[in-house]
């Protein structure tokens, strides 16, 4: 008799449970249907280039010998770029972000999550620049000059993350979460001196001056950032993106470009030509240049720009890219290794390494590409190589975001 009562109270456990469901799923599987709509992104300055396979390699004499670019069939995955490196005033947002959240910070201007409990900036508050409380982030005694109230850019320090995805793969669950987390704080205001430091016995001080903060130079690269600072603004970006995001679903993070991704967008779809504009010179017909870097033996001005020009200056190649050739070198997230062709995965080749402290400095080496204003020719060719130490600024090296498209695009063939 119980257990005939038992197996009564079960049924009727069951055909409420399947009452319960089948009022919104009739029965079926129809997979969890309060999911949020996906309809992708198209991200503001941005464009997006498809899926696609190409050639690496030397694309015309190697003339170094190096032998850094071996012939190498690839395959690329859809993914968003921008379509000019990162200006002044883009990097300007960044660092005036992380400097009133300081100032905010001061004045204790925040807020308290009722659920969690935890305490957020309360941007909506306004900052008296005039206020004591604030002293302290701008230059005291005799570090001010000609008697100016300047901002102190040391104290612009910004902590940024992420995670180690192939350790996490490698460990398969052994170890916490938190030893993949990574974090790191930089200095993230751009290195001004770097103008100076570059050249020896040339006058480039009006340049350390005002390249970065003048209205003249708003639309001009930015320079004078290392790869980590790169990486600080690619995270600050992310989070910019999904607090304002409407419809709540965070996208893929924004990042640098991989070397290849780099190099599939710099051809603009001519698989075998050296330059983004599709030729085999660094002229046009009517004997124009059509980048900016170091013609001849070092006419600088030649090609209109005698340091950096501006963002979108020139014709954009066939992807709507500008500059993917000259002005400014641009970082990517690879490491450099001088024989990474040789053991490159051929599907969105990666290969990336966290430096420790007591790793040597050719540890430290990180991919540029696309050569500057102050190179020769064969820097801009796509499928050249450079390199340069993670944690230097330069006078010559920039960068733009890439974002990985999520889902097949029916532009993709």
């Amino acid at each position: 008799m119980k257990l005939q009562l038992k197996t009564v109270f079960a049924l009727l456990v069951l055909t409420t449970f399947l009452a319960a469901c089948g009022s919104r799923q009739s029965g079926q599987l129809t997979g969890v249907l309060d999911r949020p709509a996906w309809k992708g992104i198209n991200p503001y300055g941005m464009v997006y280039v498809k899926s696609g396979t190409l050639t690496v390699g030397t694309g015309d004499e190697d003339i170094s010998r190096t032998m850094y670019q071996r012939p190498k069939s690839i395959s690329i995955t859809g993914f968003y770029m921008d379509d000019t490196e990162i200006t002044n005033n883009e990097y300007r947002q960044f660092v005036y972000w992380v400097r009133d959240s300081l100032a905010h910070a001061y004045l204790d201007h925040f807020i308290e999550d009722e659920a969690t409990g935890d305490e957020f900036i309360d941007w909506d508050q306004d900052i008296d620049w005039e206020d004591e409380t604030l002293e302290d982030l701008f230059y005291q005694g005799r570090d001010r000059f000609a008697g100016k109230r300047e901002l102190n850019v040391s104290k612009l320090v910004y902590e940024y993350e992420w995670y180690d995805w192939k350790a996490a793969a490698n460990d398969r669950g052994k170890s916490h979460r938190q030893s993949f987390i990574k974090r790191k704080k930089i200095n993230i205001y751009p290195d001004t001196l770097c103008w100076i430091r570059d050249f020896s016995y040339s006058y480039n001080e009006p340049m350390t001056r005002n390249y970065f903060w003048h209205p003249a130079f708003d639309d001009y690269p930015v320079v004078g950032v290392n790869w980590h600072m790169a990486n600080a603004f690619c995270y600050w970006r992310t989070k910019l993106w999904n607090a304002y995001e409407a419809n709540g679903v965070n996208t893929e993070d924004f990042r640098l470009p991989f070397e290849h991704e780099w190099e599939y967008a710099a051809r603009g779809g001519h698989e075998n030509a050296p330059y983004p504009w599709g030729a085999y010179y660094l002229r046009n017909a009517k004997g124009c240049l059509l980048a900016n870097f170091k013609p001849g033996r070092g006419n600088y001005p030649e090609d209109g720009g005698l340091y950096t020009v501006k963002a979108d200056a020139y014709f954009p190649n066939d992807y709507g890219l500008y500059n993917m050739a000259g002005n400014v070198a641009e970082w990517t997230v690879t490491a450099f290794h001088s024989n990474a062709y040789s053991f490159y995965h051929d599907l969105n080749p990666d290969y990336r390494y966290d430096t420790k402290e007591e790793d040597p400095d050719a540890y430290r080496l990180k991919v540029i590409r696309g050569g500057s204003w102050k190179d020769v020719g064969y820097f801009l060719q796509t499928s050249s190589r450079a390199y340069e130490y993670e944690d230097t600024t330069k006078s010559y090296i920039g960068f733009r975001c890439a974002l990985t498209f999520l889902g097949r695009s029916i532009n993709d063939f």
